[in-house]
């Protein structure tokens, strides 16, 4: 599933040894009280035991970057401004130059919605991929963007629009109405009138009739996201490694309570016991839970013998973390 941050496997972060950890939809899929029903997290529980919350980082469910992305922005070193987290250019690592990615998609136009049912690999192999980036290339050329192949589910733009044109993250539309999510700034009708274009090419194409023949949606629009722009490389920073992990992120957005459950029980088995162990080896560990709205982050400090007296005594309890996040 495409993604507009930089997300990875929570395998992949163990094996390189990340100390910052960021674990987007930890609060759970849109209706979460049924998925944390009866739900035990026991290692998680005792590992935010021996952590101390930093002060909420508080945010809309309507921000055009969810706080995941936020939060990982921050850690990175980056702009961290909803909708203008240049991840594009990042991701690139283009200085000087606004970007932003473009990602294929199938939309269901109805009377009151127009909603993003698939998108990116969900919808295009390679081969197909560049097929249609090679024919929209032109429409976007005239508006002064030029394309490039990143992989089936995005493509990387340029222009100077993208310098300042906020942007909704992937995460904002998947299966969603994206109406609320539309660029809103200068900017905005270029990208209105690219959509129309779009539609309008794709309609009758012999690539949708393809695409049709197979059984397979049409594509029959485009978003755009991780739009900005940076001046140069992010200084490094030093020896922390940082970590936003997708584990629950596709069940968490397809509104599948039993996989998210049961990949929450897997991070708790698999990860949230191996940073038990090296916060118990004095290692410093920083965790940020993230949900649609808000993340808190977790991180080591120094208690004293009181507190760790209290702490055995009154084990803490975990955190509603659905009406926190």
């Amino acid at each position: 599933m495409s993604s507009t941050a930089p997300l990875i496997p929570a395998a992949q972060a163990l094996a390189a040894g990340a100390s910052e950890w960021i674990v987007p939809y930890a609060g759970g899929p849109t209706d979460a009280a049924p998925a944390w029903a009866g739900l035990q997290l026991p290692r998680l529980r005792a590992l935010l035991a021996q952590l101390t919350p930093e002060p909420l980082a508080q945010g809309s469910e309507y921000d055009f970057s969810p706080p995941h992305e936020v939060a990982l922005a921050r850690a990175l070193g980056l702009p961290a401004t909803p909708g203008l987290i240049p991840w594009a250019a990042h991701v690139k690592g283009e200085y000087g130059q606004a970007c932003a990615f473009v990602t294929p998609a199938h939309w269901h136009v109805g009377t009151d919605h127009v909603r993003q049912m698939a998108s990116g690999s969900e919808l295009l192999d390679e081969q197909q991929s560049r097929q249609l980036l090679e024919l929209l290339a032109p429409w976007f050329a005239d508006d002064g963007i030029t394309l490039e192949y990143l992989c089936p589910g995005r493509w990387l733009a340029r222009g100077a629009l993208f310098a300042d044109l906020p942007t909704a993250s992937l995460d904002r539309v998947r299966g969603r109405d994206v109406r609320p999510w539309l660029p809103r700034q200068q900017g905005e009708k270029t990208i209105e009138r690219l959509q129309s274009e779009v539609q309008m090419l794709l309609y009758t194409h012999v690539f949708n009739d393809g695409r049709a023949e197979r059984g397979l949606p049409p594509v029959n629009a485009f978003w755009v996201h991780g739009s900005g722009q940076l001046a140069g490389p992010v200084p490094q920073g030093g020896a922390v490694t940082v970590a936003c992990i997708d584990d629950l992120r596709a069940s968490a957005l397809q509104a599948d309570t039993a996989g998210w459950r049961a990949a929450w029980q897997r991070l708790d088995e698999e990860v949230m016991s191996g940073l038990l162990q090296r916060l118990e080896r004095g290692e410093d560990i920083a965790l940020t839970l993230c949900g649609e709205r808000h993340a808190m982050r977790f991180t080591r400090q120094a208690r004293g013998p009181w507190q760790k007296i209290l702490r055995k005594i009154r084990p803490m309890s975990l955190p509603n973390l659905p009406e926190l996040l």
